[in-house]
């Protein structure tokens, strides 16, 4: 492994260094230990330390009788704490079975040597060793990486030093430090790091001797792309680095806290709005409103608009954009505008070409009025609680000649989301009871649908967990307790369809973690456990497996023989869903091919999201992009 393949750089993934350095204390198994540790971290790189006191200490030091006191009192504890040449050897081998960088500090040029035998792909030097400019040369001549830390050394001595290194065209990085152990908050000065990475234009990085692990994260804020942390076992063991080193909970949990602050920084990319935000800038936020019907061709006047929530039409900024445009069809009095309005229109055919069954999304409102302009081969009612308690006669005409399934709603009064594997009894019987109305009201629907012989119905059967993932092994309590709910519903002449999931599901516009339904051979032992088929939506099990790092071209195949029902949609990332077709980075023509592949009798929807804003505008320029291809 070389150092070099980490790609070290300001806004790249932090690369940490779990300085073991003499925390050992002399005993091989206990560095071991450590190296065991920090691999199970999923740190980069462990760094020890090497002297060889005869060339780094004068005669009058290593004099017991004569050297000073604190000298005597270091020198002993190295002597004490040395490892010899073939423990080392054996620790680098054995940090590298652990998929580490072996790294080690050498205090004079004799260490050097010795590393150079052991092939160590960079070098350490320490921050005493700053103004050495006879050690760095003589590291310098191994054309090694170098990472150097600044304590003890004031502007002028930094700048003397990093002129030497860029002068000989080194690869070398900065680490900000304050050499006492454990450091004074007062003596950090973070804000220094803004000043290096300004001034010097190399990597710029943070050893932290300071107490606890927050400081080191705010390192990281600023802009740190190596951190070096010590590591021991027990903080209070003889030698001057423990104090001021992790132990390993702390360590532990400075991992965790830098991976999710490394997410939350993101990027100084352009602003973008997030999944969550969309969902509740559509409920929170305005728009453009009509305050009276206007005719096709009308121009538009301030005095026919209005603002108001929610924000699912045009953008108040456009207000003046419009003034004076003529509108491409008739807009009713309290529909909201959109850019389209002043656009190509781009319509639905009565007919698309889909070997496959194909159909779109609608709501109970609007079916009557879509059906007439589009003849799918199914509808899929995505239901609303209130939806439920409607009279359907109302809304549906007698002889439909389209199949239709139902997604069942997520959320049920009093913010009840539909959890069929809580834990919770009395919340899983409501579920329970919950999605047994909507299988009633599925069945009664059967009357408008004379092809409908046994209808599905899509279920996100819940799962979730509102502060992080359940443990692997908790999951397949929750899905025999999944189990449990289907047998005891009454489902005869329908057909259950549970829906695979993505990561992280929007709950109330926040997000949430989804743990069931989204590992394929979880899915298909579930299927086969209870002889059910599934919904696959492909914008959820494309970024499940961006998460999870598998293939969504073998995850669809590996499905495929398990589903009655797709929902289509691009997505990107880990939880930017429902796209609309090459929007996002979905391979869609190789995902098309294996569900055109399928044995089984399948049908599909685009669910774009929002898609049925500006009458169904969404779905028609979906159909258009599928076309032909299913």
């Amino acid at each position: 492994m070389r150092i070099q393949d980490y790609n070290i750089k300001q806004g790249n993934k932090v690369f940490v260094i779990a300085e073991i350095g003499m925390n050992h204390n002399g005993s091989f198994s206990r560095a071991k230990k450590l190296i065991d540790y920090a691999a199970a971290m999923k740190v980069d790189c462990v760094k020890f330390q090497m002297r060889n006191l005869k060339e780094l200490y004068s005669k009058d030091a290593l004099d017991i009788s004569s050297g000073d006191l604190s000298t005597q009192y270091t020198i002993n504890l190295l002597k004490k704490f040395e490892l010899n040449l073939s423990e080392f050897k054996k620790l680098s081998r054995y940090a590298k079975s652990k998929n580490l960088i072996f790294m080690c500090t050498p205090w004079d040029k004799k260490s050097v040597d010795t590393l150079e035998k052991l092939n160590v792909p960079a070098y350490k030097i320490a921050s005493a060793d700053l103004t050495n400019t006879d050690l760095i040369d003589y590291i310098l001549k191994t054309k090694k990486p170098i990472i150097l830390s600044t304590g003890m050394s004031d502007e002028k001595e930094i700048d003397i030093t990093v002129k030497q290194l860029k002068s000989k065209k080194a690869i070398f990085a900065l680490l900000h430090t304050n050499s006492t152990y454990p450091t004074p908050l007062k003596d950090i000065n973070l804000n220094y790091i803004d000043k290096l990475i300004k001034k010097h234009n190399v990597p710029i990085g943070y050893s932290g001797h300071d107490r606890g692990i927050m400081s080191t994260l705010s390192a990281v804020a600023k802009g740190a792309c190596i951190i070096e942390r010590h590591i021991t076992l027990d903080k209070n063991m003889e030698g001057p680095d423990h104090a001021a080193s992790l132990d390993i909970g702390e360590f532990e949990l400075f991992m965790r806290n830098l991976r999710e602050l490394e997410v939350s920084l993101g990027s100084n990319d352009d602003r973008v709005i997030s999944q969550g935000e969309m969902i509740n800038r559509e409920n929170l936020s305005k728009s453009i409103f009509s305050l009276k019907n206007i005719k096709l061709g009308t121009r538009i006047t301030r005095s026919m608009l209005d603002i108001k929530s929610p924000g699912q039409g045009m953008s108040p900024q456009n207000i003046k954009n419009i003034i004076g445009k003529k509108v491409n069809k008739n807009i009713e009095s309290g529909k909201p505008l959109f850019l389209s309005d002043f656009k190509k229109i781009l319509k639905p055919k009565k007919f698309y070409k889909f070997k496959s069954k194909w159909g779109i999304p609608v709501r109970l409102h609007d079916v009557k009025k879509l059906l007439k302009i589009i003849s799918p081969d199914i509808i899929e009612f995505h239901m609303s609680y209130d939806d439920l308690e409607e009279n359907f006669s109302s809304f549906l005409s007698k002889k439909n000649n389209c199949d239709f399934l139902v997604h069942a709603p997520e959320l049920f009064k009093n913010d009840h989301l539909l959890d069929l594997c809580s834990d919770n009894i009395k919340y899983r019987k409501l579920s329970i009871k919950y999605l047994q109305n909507v299988i009633n009201k599925t069945i009664e629907l059967k009357k408008y649908f004379p092809k409908s012989e046994n209808p599905m119905i899509v279920v996100n059967c819940g799962g979730f967990s509102k502060d992080s993932f359940m443990t692997l092994k908790s999951r397949e309590k929750y899905y025999n307790l999944l189990s449990e709910s289907f047998r005891s519903l009454n489902h005869m002449g329908t057909h259950l369809l549970p829906q695979n999931m993505a990561p992280f599901p929007w709950h109330f516009g926040g997000q949430r973690y989804q743990n069931l339904f989204m590992d394929p051979n979880e899915i298909i032992k579930f299927c086969k456990k209870n002889k059910l088929n599934i919904c696959h939506d492909i914008s959820h099990s494309y970024m499940a497996c961006n998460f999870f790092k598998m293939d969504h071209i073998e995850y669809t195949k590996k499905l495929s023989p398990y589903v009655k029902h797709y929902h289509i949609a691009d997505a990107y990332g880990v939880d930017g869903e429902g796209l609309q077709i090459g929007e996002g980075t979905i391979d869609f023509k190789n995902i098309l091919n294996v569900i055109k592949k399928s044995k089984n009798i399948q049908s599909f929807i685009p669910e774009i999201w929002q898609g049925h804003k500006n009458n169904g505008e969404g779905f028609w320029v979906a159909l258009k992009e599928l076309e032909n291809k299913l």
